[in-house]
């Protein structure tokens, strides 16, 4: 990770930041592939990602918020700051609330839509994942002793490991493995299938990698000795793994 100094003028530019535009400016050109693709005009996609965007970064912050009740109270102003404390499935889910109102009123099906970007919450997930790694944003993993460990000295939510230890370098698991989810849709999205199955393969996906990364994290057990995103990982695994079947069990009746 690098010290996040980058300024114009006064105005600090947060690497994190720079890399969730990237990750937006992906989502939005692969978002426009899949909607031509669909017989929907391209030129949405730029508007949808817009709306994304907004109701990403609103979700994702509320979920931390919730979650750090206590710190939010203690110092309102400076969490509201700082330039971590963001939360995936938060931003998942805010996203998904804002694409849906824009899916109503272009006169989009929900399924439809969503599988059109599907492929680009992975690409942009992987990307954004970059961006927790060179910002240090607080979401690194358990100690290691492994010859890929890394410090991170120059986080911007604070680094209060002693000289010498290494941590596991979850951002860059998660960009990895996002990065073959993106894959496997990209491949996958040619192939004759019903409206839903991708972003019902996304969430199983994404989910079941989240849940593999949980397990070298520093987050909490709150159930089970799982942690609150391997609990909410179970719970999309199940949707789309619900969908997914249901899907082909009609299928297989239709074609009986």
């Amino acid at each position: 990770m690098i010290p996040d100094v980058l300024h114009i003028g006064p105005l600090p530019i947060h690497i994190f930041g720079i890399l969730m535009a990237l990750a937006f400016l992906a989502a939005s050109w692969v978002t426009g592939r899949e909607l031509a693709r669909k017989g929907y005009d391209p030129a949405l996609a730029s508007s949808m990602v817009v709306w994304a965007a907004v109701g990403g970064i609103v979700g994702a912050r509320l979920w931390i918020l919730i979650d750090a009740w206590d710190e939010f109270i203690a110092a309102p102003i400076s969490f509201l700051a700082t330039g971590g404390g963001f939360v995936w499935y938060g931003g998942l889910l805010g996203g998904a609330i804002a694409v849906s109102l824009f899916f109503r009123l272009r006169g989009i099906p929900w399924l439809r839509g969503a599988d059109a970007v599907a492929p680009a919450l992975a690409l942009g997930q992987a990307i954004g994942r970059i961006g927790c790694q060179l910002a240090g944003d607080g979401d690194w993993g358990a100690e290691t002793t492994l010859p890929w460990g890394m410090a991170y000295p120059y986080a911007v939510v604070g680094w209060d490991k002693p000289p010498g230890v290494r941590v596991h370098p979850t951002p860059l698991y998660e960009c990895a493995l996002y990065l073959l989810v993106f894959a496997v849709l990209w491949r996958m999205r040619r192939e004759p299938a019903p409206d839903g199955a991708a972003i019902s393969w996304y969430v199983v996906l994404a989910g079941t990698a989240r849940f593999a990364v949980e397990f070298v994290r520093v987050n909490p057990p709150v159930v089970l000795g799982l942690t609150e995103a391997q609990v909410t990982s179970l719970v999309l695994i199940a949707l789309g793994s619900s969908f997914l079947l249901v899907k082909r069990a009609w299928r297989t009746a239709a074609a009986a």
